[in-house]
């Protein structure tokens, strides 16, 4: 009923379903287990939460309702309550603030999930194993080889300020200290190599639908999704220039062995791991590999200071809960007389506002010696003219795709990415000059 009336009698909610024009921002069942632990700790608060959206005709995602649930602890029952956009003004002010406690959520669960769990932790076993099993002349460890440059050296300095005890997620994000018990609990139900390239990606969270009359072999059930438009052309050109240059061996097979059997040893008799057995399986893999390093790591990372700079568009913890949750007297009367105090109290500290705009601002930032996609090719295929050939070929497809952006971001018809007062979406144009541009591909998780 309430999903209907949000959408104001266009379908009933069936047909919205039926038609898969509505999308879910699930974080309920995960941070459930969270909620009365991270309330626990000093000036910060949790839910649980579900945000629903409708797709309109147009691609664009319209939010109609937002669950946010705190679970029974020793002393209470389950407080939970629905949320949809106000039309007084308290309506208003609540439902402002109940999408601040999820975009909290949601900046929490990028930072550790989609960003440092995907990337750079998920990407260390790979490394190891190469390093471990392959020759520094095969070809393929040749192939892989800037995809895995400064990984190591980047994730020890995160393991050193960035998700260390006290450090900065712990003191700035909402998990606090059981951070990386997040990141862990995640990768042990949800991660799985299977869903990380990223056409596999996006079917498995019900974005896409495989349909082999599409032009990337899957059709988008949100037409206008820049991240997925761009991202399948970059994936098609990783793997036809991974086709060109793959071949297999025994020392792939120590390798993958060691990955799946010691680097992911804990998931290593799950039925979802390829077999390395034909050059199909090496190619998937390679490239599933890849476009983590690159194409996935691009995307999550280097528009963080566009998104979350100004920290309102994005505050990464909520100190206190919502007004309306077993109040007293006391907290009503501030909330209807100076709401917007409500709201601050409600946002990120001013330190750890500020801790979080500088470290976005170096996360997001090119160095002036920053290694491309495309840009130049290693020494070991300039030396080989097939390889190069191939190489020439990938470049042309990646300046190609770059003209594409170009000519999608002033597109008027594509609403999410064009438009008064959108930013456009260059996160997978591959070059990009140094500093914080929110484009560019590097080949490996660098920063």
């Amino acid at each position: 009923e309430i999903v209907e009336r949000e959408i104001k009698g266009v379908m009933s909610f069936d047909e919205a379903l039926e038609n898969k024009r509505l999308f879910m921002l699930d974080y309920h069942d995960l941070l459930l287990p969270y909620v009365n632990k991270v309330r626990a700790l000093d000036d910060s608060t949790l839910y649980a939460s579900r945000a629903l959206f409708f797709l309109s005709d147009d691609s664009t995602l319209r939010p109609v309702a937002i669950e946010l649930t705190r679970p029974q602890d020793v002393n209470r029952p389950q407080w939970r309550q629905v949320f949809t956009p106000g039309y007084d003004a308290t309506s208003c002010w609540l439902w402002s603030l109940a999408k601040t406690h999820v975009i909290s959520h949601d900046a929490g669960y990028h930072q550790l999930i989609s960003h440092w769990l995907r990337t750079h932790c998920c990407i260390e076993p790979y490394i190891i194993a190469a390093n471990r099993q392959l020759s520094a002349m095969h070809p393929i460890y040749r192939l892989l080889h800037p995809h895995f440059r400064y990984t190591m050296e980047i994730n020890a300095r995160a393991r050193q300020v960035l998700i260390n005890e006290g450090g900065i997620i712990e003191s700035c994000f909402w998990p606090g200290k059981y951070s990386l018990e997040l990141s862990s609990d995640v990768y042990d139900k949800l991660w799985r190599f299977d869903r990380e390239g990223l056409p596999a990606d996006l079917i498995g969270r019900g974005l896409a639908v495989e349909d082999e009359t599409a032009e990337h072999g899957v059709r988008l059930t949100i037409p206008d999704f820049p991240f997925a438009n761009d991202g399948l052309m970059l994936w098609d050109a990783l793997k036809e220039w991974i086709t060109d240059y793959v071949t297999l061996d025994e020392e792939l097979q120590g390798w993958w062995s060691e990955v799946r059997n010691i680097g992911h040893g804990d998931k290593k008799n799950e039925p979802w791991w390829p077999v390395l057995k034909t050059q199909d399986d090496l190619i998937e893999v390679v490239t599933t590999i890849a476009w983590v390093a690159s194409g996935h790591h691009a995307a999550v990372n280097f528009g963080q200071y566009g998104y979350g700079g100004y920290f309102p568009n994005r505050p990464t913890t909520s100190r206190i809960k919502m007004p309306v949750e077993e109040p007293t007297d006391e907290e009503l009367k501030e909330f209807y007389e100076d709401p917007e105090k409500t709201m601050l109290k409600t946002f990120p500290s001013k330190k750890q506002a500020t801790i979080v705009m500088v470290t976005l601002d170096l996360l997001s930032a090119h160095s002036p010696d920053e290694e491309y996609l495309g840009e130049n090719p290693e020494a070991s295929w300039a030396h080989e003219p097939v390889i190069y050939a191939a190489y020439e070929r990938f470049k042309g497809k990646l300046q190609y795709l770059e003209g594409v952006i170009d000519e999608r971001n002033v597109n008027v018809s594509l609403k999410n990415r064009a438009g008064a007062g959108v930013v456009k979406y260059e996160l997978l144009k591959p070059i990009s000059e140094p500093g914080v541009t929110g484009m560019g591909v590097p080949y490996s998780v660098s920063i």
